[in-house]
């Protein structure tokens, strides 16, 4: 899934992930949900690509970049007008 950090509590780790697909659902991020990604804390409004756990909260953050988020690419056409 893809979306967005709403909130994060760098002591607590607790956060929650919005996704970014229209509904705007809301996930609490799981226990150890930054294990093993390259995060060490997470900023509001941070893009990410995570996945659910069996309790429907997110696990497995990684960096979410323009590509992963399906955001159209320029082509060099677009670009001369």
């Amino acid at each position: 899934m893809q979306g967005v950090v709403k909130a994060y509590d760098p002591v607590t780790r607790d956060g929650i992930v919005i996704t970014d697909d229209g509904r705007m659902a809301e996930y609490e991020l799981a226990a150890g949900a930054l294990e093993g990604s390259v995060f060490r804390m997470l900023r509001p409004g941070q893009r990410v690509v995570f996945d659910l756990d069996g309790d429907e909260r997110a696990i497995g953050l990684r960096l979410g970049s323009e590509v992963d988020m399906g955001t159209p690419e320029l082509s060099m056409s677009d670009e001369d007008g």
